[in-house]
């Protein structure tokens, strides 16, 4: 055994609270960076939030909470057991770590207009300086991560007290005094506005845009070792993490659509418009830049929560299964995989480059947020397949929780996957004029070639001479 491989070992006994682990959780979920693209729905919002969150969430969070109570190591360990496969085991948690490959682009790029919000509004249109902000938070980020687990769980739990939990809870409270002091909401808030106007695919193409705002419930189940009572506590803390989660989607979305008309929301600056709006109003609108800091918060620490989960069980499998190069392998003094955080992060700085080369940002962020849609929807179709089979097969393997009516769970989970994945390949209104043929093209080849070629590539290049643990 190497040197490196023992200085590992002490992160093992870094113990974190399940709490702490809800919030990890929450914050990779969780943020207020959709909520402007549903108050334009008014009360609708909350439909179009509670249908994804029965079709897909729900699923998700009990069948991660009992394979993760069963089986240690996360994605990779319930696909390549319950498939026995572990090519596919492979495949399910690259496709967990690829898809953060589009994910910072796109967190990161809201970023950048939050804070062009306090500086300069007009900054929010300029690619070049999106992209600026895109490569330094990123590495930053990067530097952060490889200071270990318990640092990135403090600081991530921070990031959503500070800059989701608060804001939104001060927004709720603002919009619900707003509204009590007679003021007319912006949207019509009656039973008749209940459900979104039908509109054929697109209205579907709307609520399945939403599946992706609930991805994640299962990628910090790679840290349940560094829970003491793993199987008590991970199910204790995925249902924490799904409560906060719906709670932080839903009210604050509601709050905007009372402050600010439907047809003057932005969709990247949103969130700021209604604080703006609501804290103009109490005459406090000093407290804007304030706050948008704040929100800024919350999506860094999702980022550092995103940068230390995937690509820690990318590491995990490849040293057991010698997927990736030694040189991708080896850990720092934290026992940190800092050399793939790098070497993500050369390609994460390729890609910001769409922003400064593209001209218009939109079109940019939504195009990446699709590719990142279609290739995590790989890990779940996977995992609901996995998740039945070692139910039925090895009914009595220990299990710390059993979700119930599990077979049912996950045909619905895998149903609703395959229809967002589906759905996926139609253009959205978003798209404008532009060939339907060319966006196909544009978000299957990134389906193909970054989910699916290149994991099929490091399994076929992959040599015994890599493992470096048995």
């Amino acid at each position: 055994m190497s040197s490196t491989d023992m200085k590992a070992k002490p992160t093992t006994t870094a113990w974190i609270s399940w709490v702490a682990l809800a919030f990890m959780t929450t914050s990779s979920v969780a943020s207020l960076r959709s909520s402007p693209s549903m108050a334009i729905y008014g009360l609708a919002c909350i439909f179009l939030y509670v249908v994804p969150a029965i079709l897909f969430l729900l699923p998700t969070a009990l069948v991660s909470a009992e394979l993760a109570s069963g089986w240690s190591g996360g994605v990779y360990n319930w696909v390549a057991e319950g498939l026995s496969s572990k090519p596919l085991g492979f495949l399910a948690v690259w496709c967990q770590f690829a898809m953060t490959i589009f994910y910072y682009p796109t967190l990161l790029a809201y970023v950048a207009s939050t804070l062009a919000y306090v500086i300069n509004p007009q900054l929010a249109a300029s690619g070049v300086y999106t992209a600026i902000v895109i490569v330094v938070l990123y590495w930053a980020g990067v530097w952060v991560s490889s200071q270990g687990t318990k640092t990135v769980a403090g600081l991530s739990s921070a990031g959503l007290v500070i800059g989701t939990l608060v804001p939104g809870a001060v927004l709720v409270l603002l919009g619900i005094v707003f509204l009590a002091q007679g003021n007319p909401s912006a949207a019509p808030m009656n039973a008749a506005h209940l459900l979104p106007p039908w509109t054929g695919i697109a209205s579907l193409v709307l609520i399945v845009n939403n599946f992706l705002s609930y991805s994640g419930m299962e990628m910090n189940a790679v840290h349940v070792s560094s829970l003491k009572n793993p199987a008590r506590e991970f199910p204790k803390t995925m249902f924490l993490a799904t409560g906060l989660v719906l709670l932080i989607f839903i009210l604050p979305a509601l709050a905007i659509s009372w402050v600010v008309p439907a047809g003057s929301v932005s969709l990247t600056a949103g969130v700021m418009q209604a604080f703006d709006t609501v804290f103009a109003h109490f005459d406090v609108q000093w407290l804007t830049p304030v706050f948008g800091l704040m929100l800024i918060t919350a999506s860094l620490g999702g980022m550092l929560t995103w940068l230390a989960g995937p690509s820690k069980g990318v590491l995990l499998i490849s040293r057991e299964g010698g997927y990736l190069p030694p040189v991708l392998q080896k850990l720092n003094r934290h026992g940190v995989q800092q050399n793939i955080l790098v070497a993500q992060g050369v390609v994460t700085t390729i890609i910001a480059l769409l922003y400064a080369l593209i001209p218009n940002v939109s079109s940019a962020y939504w195009i990446l947020s699709v590719i990142t849609t279609q290739i995590y929807l790989v890990v779940y179709l996977l995992m609901f397949v996995a998740a039945v089979k070692l139910r039925r097969e090895r009914p009595d393997h220990p299990r710390g929780y059993r979700a119930p009516a599990l077979t049912l769970l996950c045909v619905v989970g895998f149903a609703a996957s395959l229809a967002a994945m589906l759905i996926g390949f139609v253009p959205p209104s978003q798209f404008g004029s532009g060939s339907p043929l060319v966006y196909v093209l544009i978000v299957g080849g990134g389906l193909v070639l970054v989910g699916l070629a290149v994991p099929y590539l490091l399994i076929k290049l992959s040599k015994p001479s890599w493992r470096t643990q048995p």
